[in-house]
Formats: C-alpha cells, sequence, structure tokens
C-alpha cells in the first residue's frame, strides 16, 4: 500500500486536502474534507486512474457530509415524483446514500444531472439501486444486514484490500499453479474446487449434494492440503445450493475472508441457504449451520458484475462472465500472476439464448485452462428442439384444462422456475393456452423471482426490456398467485378446477412439490413435468423414469404409490448446456484453450465428453476424481 500512496501523492498536486486513504476490496477510496476539491477536482483522479491502472474513488470525509434527514428531504425534493423513490438508506461510513427507486433512470437525470445536485447540496455519494418490482422480504434483509454493519464493512473491505496490495506474504521458489478436486469430480453436487499458487489459496464454490447420504453430501474439506485458517477467498460462480450450500459453513467455522460473487448470486445463495435450513428444521435434520452464519456470508460478500476485473489476491486477478444458466451465474475468469496463467471455470452455463437469459461468452482476453461441466455431457445427451419442447408443455397444459385436472411444475426455484413462468405467460397472452387458468406459486419461487425483477440487467434482453416498463413486466401478470402458506395450499389441492402449479423442489425431495406431488399422483387427469436434471436416488428421478408401483416414505411413513398422474420430461429446456452446445462451446471458445478438465457430470458423461474434446479439437483433456490435483502450470 506504501508504494500506491507514494505514487498518488505525486499525482495529486494538492494531496493535503486527502484526509484519509481506506480500500474496499481492490478499490482504493480516497476521503476529503475540502467540498469544492470533492465537487471538481479538475480531472486529477481520473489521471490517477489511468497512470496506476487501479479503481480510484473520491468521496467526501464523513466529518462534511449534511444532516442525514435534511439530507433525505433534499433528495427527495431533487428526484421526480415519477422515479418513485421507495427508500433512502445512509451509510454514514462510507459517506454514501443508497437511493432504491422503480426508475432508476428518472432518479439520476439526463447525463446524471440530479446525482450531481445531489452531491452539491448534500456532501453525499448518491448511488441508485432499482427497486424490485416484486416486494421481497430477503433484499430487504440483506440490504438491512449489509447497511446496519457499514463500520464493520468499512474495516473488511480495508483489510482485504492490504492482503490484496501489501505484496507477497511467503517467498516464492518458483511459480505453479494448481486446482484439487473436494467435490464435483466426475459427480454432479457438491462441487468444491480448491485453487492453488504459492501465493494464494482459493476456493471456486463450496456446495452440498442435497440427494447424497451424509456421507458423501459435503465436499472433502478435511484433505491434507486443505486448511480453513490458509483460505484466502471463495469465488461463488452462481447460487444453486450444489455450488453455494456450504459457504455459511465456512464462516461458521470462523472464515472471514471474501466471497466473491455477482450481485444477484448473493441474494439467491442468502435466500437458498436460508429455505435449506428451514427445510431440515422441518424434517427434524440438523444443518451444519444456522442463520447467523448466512447472515456473516452476507457481511463479507465483495460483488462484482460482467466484466469488472479486480484483484482478488496479489497474484489473482478476477473477472465475472455471463454463464446464461441461472440470474448472475458466472464464468469465472483467473489471470494468475504477471501473465503465468489464465483459466476459466464455467461453474454450469448455457450456449443458447432462453426467453430468459442470454448465451455464455465465449470470448475471453486469455485462456490456457478451461474448467467445464459435463451435467449433459454423454454422447445420449443431445438435448432437442426448445421450441417443441415449450409447445410440448403447452399441449399438456391444454389437456389438463380440458380433463379438469391439474398439473405440477416441480422446480429448483432459480432458473427453470422463471423460465417456465415466462412461457406459461407468453402462451396465455398469445391465446395458445385454452382457458387463463391460475398459476399457483410456492416456496422459494416468489422470492427469487422478485430478485429478478431487481437485477434486469442480468437477464435476456428482451425480458429485460419488459421488466423496464411495468406496464408490460410479465413477472407480474395476474395469472400468478402466490401462496403463502400451508392454509392457502390446502386451498389449492383441494380447488376443483383446473391450475398450474410451480413449486419447489425440483426434485420432489422435500418442500412443497413434495406435498402437492402426495395428492396428486393417483389422479390420471393430472400431470406432472420434469424441467431440470434429477439426481440418482430422488423421488423426483424415480418419477421421471417412469416406474408406477413403488414405496415411498413421506413424512417417516411408508406409503404404497400407485402412480395414474401422467408424466412428462421436457429436459430439453434445461438450464445446463446439452452435449451439442458442449463442443458447440469448445468450437466457438477463444483464445482456444491448451487444457480442458471435465467436472460437474456423471462419471460416464465426464469420461465422454473429455474423450471427445480430445479426439475432435486435440486439446489435452482430463476429467478428474474427487481429492485428484491437477498442476496447470
Amino acid at each position: 500500500m506504501t508504494e500506491i500512496l507514494e505514487q498518488i501523492k505525486k499525482l495529486v498536486p494538492n494531496y493535503s486536502k486527502i484526509s484519509d486513504t481506506a480500500f474496499e476490496g481492490a478499490n482504493i477510496i480516497l476521503y476529503t474534507k475540502d467540498k469544492g476539491f470533492f465537487l471538481d477536482n479538475g480531472g486529477i483522479i481520473k489521471e490517477v486512474v489511468n497512470t496506476i491502472k487501479k479503481r480510484v474513488e473520491l468521496r467526501p470525509d464523513p466529518a462534511i457530509t449534511g444532516d442525514m434527514e435534511k439530507s433525505e428531504k433534499i433528495m427527495r425534493e431533487l428526484i421526480p415524483e415519477d422515479a418513485k423513490v421507495s427508500d433512502i438508506i445512509f451509510d454514514p461510513q462510507r459517506s454514501r446514500a443508497i437511493i432504491e427507486a422503480e426508475k432508476p433512470g428518472s432518479a439520476i437525470g439526463k447525463q446524471g444531472e440530479i446525482l450531481k445536485e445531489i452531491r452539491k447540496q448534500t456532501m453525499w455519494v448518491p448511488l441508485i439501486r432499482r427497486t424490485p418490482a416484486l416486494r421481497s422480504k430477503i433484499i430487504e434483509n440483506i440490504r438491512a444486514v449489509l447497511y446496519q454493519n457499514s463500520d464493520y464493512r468499512r474495516k473488511f473491505l480495508d483489510k482485504v484490500g492490504h492482503r490484496i496490495y501489501d505484496g507477497p506474504i511467503k517467498s516464492k521458489k518458483e511459480d505453479w499453479v494448481r486446482v484439487t478436486y473436494l467435490g464435483g469430480g466426475r459427480q454432479v453436487g457438491r462441487s468444491c474446487l480448491f485453487l492453488q499458487t504459492p501465493e494464494s489459496k482459493v476456493l471456486l464454490d463450496c456446495g452440498v449434494n442435497v440427494a447424497a447420504p451424509d456421507t458423501s453430501m459435503y465436499p472433502i474439506l478435511e484433505a491434507p492440503e486443505f486448511k480453513l485458517e490458509e483460505l484466502d477467498a471463495v469465488i461463488l460462480s452462481h447460487a444453486h445450493i450444489d455450488h453455494s450450500g456450504l459457504i455459511p459453513y465456512l464462516y461458521k467455522m470462523g472464515f472471514r475472508g471474501p466471497t466473491y460473487c455477482t450481485p444477484p448470486t448473493r441474494d439467491v445463495s442468502a435466500l437458498l441457504a436460508l429455505d435449506y435450513i428451514g427445510v431440515a428444521f422441518k424434517q427434524a435434520r440438523k444443518t451444519l449451520f444456522d442463520s447467523s452464519d448466512v447472515k456473516e456470508m452476507v457481511m463479507h460478500t465483495v460483488c462484482i458484475d460482467y466484466e469488472e476485473v479486480t484483484d482478488i489476491t496479489p497474484d489473482l486477478r478476477l473477472t465475472f462472465y455471463n454463464a446464461g444458466h441461472i440470474v448472475g451465474s458466472s464464468l469465472c475468469h483467473l489471470h494468475v500472476g504477471n501473465g503465468l496463467h489464465n483459466l476459466v471455470y464455467t461453474g454450469d452455463l448455457k450456449y443458447l439464448k432462453t426467453k430468459l437469459l442470454e448465451p455464455a461468452t465465449s470470448n475471453f482476453p486469455r485462456l490456457e485452462t478451461l474448467m467445464i461441466e459435463a451435467t449433459y455431457g454423454g454422447k445420449e445427451n443431445i438435448l432437442g428442439s426448445r421450441m417443441k419442447a415449450e409447445d410440448g408443455m403447452i399441449e399438456v397444459i391444454n389437456k389438463a384444462i380440458d380433463e379438469k385436472g391439474k398439473v405440477l411444475i416441480p422446480v429448483l426455484g432459480v432458473g427453470r422456475a422463471q423460465e417456465a413462468l415466462l412461457i406459461i405467460e407468453d402462451a396465455m397472452m398469445k391465446g395458445r393456452i385454452k382457458e387463463k387458468v391460475p398459476v399457483y406459486v410456492q416456496g422459494l419461487v416468489w422470492d427469487v423471482t422478485a430478485i429478478h425483477t431487481a437485477y434486469p440487467d442480468y437477464l435476456g434482453r428482451t425480458v429485460r426490456q419488459a421488466i423496464f416498463r411495468n406496464d408490460t413486466n410479465p413477472f407480474l401478470s395476474d395469472i400468478f398467485k402466490k401462496v403463502a402458506g400451508k392454509k392457502e395450499q390446502e386451498e389449492v389441492i383441494n380447488s376443483p378446477g383446473p391450475c398450474v402449479i410451480v413449486a419447489t423442489s425440483g426434485m420432489l425431495t422435500a418442500g412443497a412439490s413434495l406435498e402437492y406431488f402426495r395428492h396428486m399422483y393417483d389422479n390420471p387427469k393430472n400431470a406432472v413435468m420434469f424441467l431440470s436434471y434429477q439426481s440418482e436416488g430422488t423421488l423426483g428421478r424415480i418419477v421421471q423414469s417412469g416406474m408406477k408401483n413403488f414405496t415411498y416414505v413421506f413424512d417417516d411413513k411408508p406409503e404404497n404409490i400407485d402412480m395414474k398422474i401422467s408424466v412428462h420430461n421436457f429436459a430439453d429446456l434445461s438450464g445446463h448446456a446439452g452435449r451439442s452446445e458442449l463442443m458447440n462451446y469448445l468450437r466457438n471458445v477463444n483464445p482456444k484453450p491448451k487444457k480442458v478438465l471435465v467436472n460437474h457430470g456423471e462419471s460416464s458423461r465426464c469420461l465422454d465428453l473429455a474423450s471427445s474434446i480430445h479426439k475432435m479439437y486435440r486439446i489435452e483433456t482430463d476429467a478428474p476424481k474427487n481429492l485428484e490435483t491437477v498442476r496447470l502450470k
């Protein structure tokens, strides 16, 4: 840090006006008590940024910020009513005012003129956030955790910055990069990769396999090379529980480093973790963490947007790119050392445009190693036309309407749930579904959908533009009915008319979908549609396989199942890339990697995909097992 400050001192002629300096992760924050210098620094800060190639921000010292009550009044007077400001939250330790508005553009003004006037009249730095079109308690609670712990956050982010900029703490005899698979090696679930250099130790995801027995549910953190006290950071590719589910446990065990992810990933992963605790409580199972550990995770997240480059350790630079899988899902690009090595960890990816998202990014500045998923990586995993799958969904719903039956769509809560809602809403609005029947939404789906409306910039172009105009926002359609609890669920179950039910969990392992299925499986007028991957051992996998008679344990009571409900599989709508997409991705990725590691797939699929990539593209490939270490450089 001393070297950076010396550089800044040389570049800022009136450095005496700087009252304090601090880090916010990789960002450098300069504070000043000089109001004139804060409002107009004459391009000095821009020159500093261009010279040292780091993000530098000038803020007013907290001592000169305006009275909060008076400043809020001024802000509300300056911002037009049509912006619909819902809340203004002050972050006094960092001299910021977070303004939540339904129409951010109106709050910002032409060329940012309203923000400039707010700065001038209040001496606060205004930040505009979009108010979710659907109210979400989880978003409100997450933001409250961050702002109520402002002083801690400032100290934590400054500590992260010192770790990045204070230079190597270990002597290096050689340069190397290696990755150890602690989960996700030739399996789906508990994804967790341990990346090491002589200087840094980072986890790429840390998930839970909810369908596995206790002995193989969690990543293998007892591996001899992994020591929690030496861990620098966690990089979270996306929010699904098999990638994010065990991160709160790390904080329970004392980890206090940063977790890097996109803003939607932070919100959704916190929601899924809390739901995981709630489901376990209802099933009288113990979890390895509680809600206070989820709060710690939120307090230690560092959110970065797509294509925003940030240092995370002295020798690791991280950039997120769109993965096309779920909202906020990321391809994680890591630049190691001074050009030593470049790798991309895909997490889960989708290489097609869907109703919800744009396809995964395939262009990177540099790339030597690609670590890619293989959920549908086998030769037989050719996904068909999405359009035909959508037509199939509509056909099933129309048949249920004719027969006065119900359609159950078990979903994971994030991803396929919102895709299904968009497909159904579009079909009803265009008259392709015969009748405007209610679509009941229960479980995580409602809150996760609200999170989607809070971050439209992370969605596909068409739905993003629709959300910007509330009158055309598909998620606000009156066909969607929120089911808030047990009483309302019973009303849906006992209702005579046709309807569609979208509920978690996606594999019928627990939650509302399991309860609906229990009351629907013996009626041939009803239908169940699977849109996502069903893990081995789950009820969803058994039902999907076509088995008609079997025994299943509901609430510790065995029940003989006589399946009369019609079962429909629409894997073509999966949020994962199918075999053809994965091979196309390898064809188009630029630059071409020198090595490909295949993970996150059943063993045969990982091996099959690795073999095919090697044969077709003459690239070195491997499909590591758990506890295998691969040297990348």
